[in-house]
């Protein structure tokens, strides 16, 4: 059929590419049985709606005609949207990275029509610049090498395959000992910025998970360095150009070592993971800085990023917003300086000062706002606060960058678990609510026919779920648990980590990225623990058991867990990229769980514990008259004097029973003496 097919699909990156000349198929069986049956190879593209240089790609070459006809000759064409489908991205990068070549997007690979790959990069131009041939160049070549040395391909094929096959086998060991996790933040801590903050040089990403467990290495051994270098990322983002200093919320990544030009798209998994830091950071440490950031941010995502609502009155959390306006990347978050002095009259000054704004702009003739310098006195500080607000006002009335509005079951639990702790962190029960109403659209809406929790829904479900789906709403349902002492909540919870075992799990205690069912992946099943820029559905799903056996203090809960460990333990060195899986250990070698037993007098002391800086701690109200199991950390425990007391207990032991506030917030701080 010549014709492009996207137009039926729901993936606002896919409908980008809709009017395309080109003859782009969705992924799926009907791609891959065209492919055979006319026996060409496949021009696999792979991006995603928020991406700036996907966009550049599209408009020099996907619609430009002459350059379609060539595709369209020589391929079978199809486009994948990497957030709808993270398992076959996953697949294609890491033959790119076999090839030797650096990953990014968009993901450009051929393929045989079997679906394995022998070629592949990602952005090429329409001409050859900077030192990258054309891509008609890369085309004709590509096809030529299919047409004339099919022999190489299927041997490039081949071992591209055995390659991820061996990538994806578990790498079984034994229990992974606490100077493991030493040795593992250590090695992180050799990589900080001690300048800027962060990890590396330019570009620079936020890598939460890598953070989060660096906060997590804190809490287990109170050394100062893991909690420094955390503070010191969060500062530098909070007062950085990756930051939106007028709208809230935080960009993917910085261009410099500086953290001041932002690649400008805003994705929900990374502000979900940084608002659950400040949160972490602010409950160890008030920070003025850190809870403005934290509302902005909120109230950004309130704002722009909220899906439809369902019959219920509830919504979910959109994926991502565009990095470009009017074609121009960052145009919609910068300034010119003369914008900002007619707009601010007498204040402009202040402002400009305060935000790094120069008459020639101090980034290709625009301005992006960071906040130089320490903070004033509150009359400056609010000055400054009146001014943002006047900017902001004008800048609403800009055209908006476009908004990819599906609905991804991983990112959502992200960000319900960070709202969940972050509205007790910060006292902001509203932010709850939200967490709360997303957790419902997500457990109502994005299901598949047969009831099972699917990935992406927008409208109508366009992708099953997978082992990340799974994992990070089991940790959502558990964190709300925690939170309100929801018991629906920890019932899911409790379903969600069976069903993933039944779709998802190996006899080896491994996770598969991808259910046992499914019917368009090639090749092996992907399966590893290693973190990206968001974490692991291993690690999390490890994470998932853990918390649960603090919960429920049933044995089969830490058995899933230690067993999932050890299925990747094998790993070596190379351990220290799977930071939510250490994560994991730290929870089975050294978890704890805050039973607050009674009702009466029990909110602040349910408070303080909610809040506790202290990833490693569960939190389980054991309400008056409650029946619980003998082997569950609540079992036995009961209020003083008729006033709820707080039990902590690690390793089937509870400590005596505290029920004064002060007394309580000494035991859970991280420099307190361990139980």
């Amino acid at each position: 059929m010549s014709a492009n097919l996207l137009s039926a699909e729901t993936s606002p990156y896919l409908l980008q590419h809709a009017h395309n000349p080109v003859h782009w198929r969705p992924w799926g069986a009907a791609a891959l049985e065209e492919a055979q049956r006319l026996d060409k190879p496949i021009l696999l593209s792979i991006g995603y709606a928020a991406c700036h240089w996907c966009h550049v790609m599209a408009h020099e070459s996907f619609e430009n005609d002459e350059t379609a006809a060539l595709m369209n000759a020589q391929f079978v064409c199809v486009k994948v949207d990497r957030e709808e489908r993270p398992d076959i991205d996953h697949i294609y990068m890491s033959a790119l990275h076999a090839l030797g070549q650096q990953g990014g997007w968009p993901l450009t690979m051929f393929l045989a029509p079997d679906g394995r790959p022998y070629f592949g990069g990602t952005y090429w131009p329409p001409e050859p610049r900077w030192g990258r041939p054309a891509f008609r160049q890369i085309l004709e070549g590509a096809a030529r090498v299919f047409r004339e040395n099919r022999k190489g391909v299927a041997e490039n094929g081949a071992a591209l395959t055995e390659h991820f096959a061996q990538m994806s086998a578990a790498a079984p060991g034994g229990a992974i000992a606490p100077q493991t996790l030493t040795a593992a933040a250590h090695a992180v801590l050799g990589q900080m910025d001690p300048v800027y903050g962060g990890m590396g040089d330019a570009p620079k990403f936020p890598n939460a998970p890598i953070f989060r467990f660096l906060w997590q290495d804190y809490a287990r051994t109170e050394d100062a360095r893991a909690r420094e270098a955390v503070r010191n990322l969060l500062n530098a983002l909070c007062e950085g150009g990756i930051y939106d200093h007028l709208g809230g919320g935080f960009a993917r990544y910085a261009t410099d070592a500086q953290w001041h030009v932002p690649h400008f798209e805003k994705m929900l998994y990374d502000n979900a993971q940084i608002l659950e830091l400040l949160a972490f950071a602010h409950a160890d440490q008030p920070s003025p800085l850190y809870a403005e950031r934290a509302r902005e941010t909120v109230a950004w995502l309130l704002r722009e990023m909220a899906g439809p609502r369902d019959a219920q009155g509830d919504a979910a959390f959109a994926a991502a917003q565009d990095a470009d306006q009017e074609g121009e990347e960052g145009l919609f978050y910068t300034w010119r300086a003369e914008e900002i002095e007619q707009a601010l009259g007498a204040q402009a000054q202040a402002f400009m000062q305060a935000y790094d704004v120069r008459p020639r702009g101090n980034w290709e003739n625009r301005n992006v706002l960071r906040r130089l310098g320490p903070h004033g006195a509150p009359p400056e500080e609010a000055a400054l606060a009146r001014s943002r607000a006047t900017l902001f006002a004008l800048r609403e009335k800009r055209e908006k960058p476009a908004r990819d509005d599906k609905i991804l079951a991983d990112w959502n639990g992200l960000m319900i678990r960070a709202l969940a702790r972050s509205a007790i962190a910060f006292a902001e029960p509203a932010w709850l609510q939200a967490a709360q109403a997303a957790y419902r659209f997500v457990m109502a809406n994005v299901r598949d026919g047969r009831g099972h929790l699917a990935h992406a829904w927008r409208g109508r479900v366009s992708a099953a779920g997978q082992l990340d789906d799974y994992a990070a709403m089991t940790l959502a349902a558990l964190a709300l648990f925690e939170a309100s002492g929801d018991t629906a909540c920890l019932d899911d919870a409790i379903i969600l980590a069976a069903t993933a075992r039944a779709k998802f799990g190996d006899a080896d205690g491994s996770y598969f990225q991808t259910s046992f069912d499914a019917a368009d992946v090639p090749g092996a099943r992907p399966r590893h623990a290693r973190d990206n820029a968001t974490p692991s559905g291993a690690g999390m799903m490890a994470q998932a058991f853990a918390r649960l056996w603090l919960l429920t203090g049933e044995a089969t809960w830490r058995d899933q867990a230690e067993a999932l460990v050890s299925a990747f333990s094998g790993a070596g060195p190379a351990l220290v990229q799977s930071p939510t899986l250490l994560g994991a250990v730290d929870m089975l070698e050294r978890g704890a769980t805050a039973v607050v037993a009674g009702d009466a007098g029990a909110q602040p002391l349910l408070a303080l514990a909610r809040a506790a800086p202290d990833p490693a701690l569960a939190v389980l109200h054991a309400r008056e008259g409650e029946v619980f199991a003998d082997d569950n950390p609540a079992h036995g425990r009961a209020p003083i004097g008729g006033k709820a007391a707080v039990y902590i207990c690690r390793n089937m032991t509870c400590g005596l029973p505290i029920a004064d506030a002060a007394e309580l917030a000494n035991a859970l701080s991280l420099t307190a003496s361990r139980v």
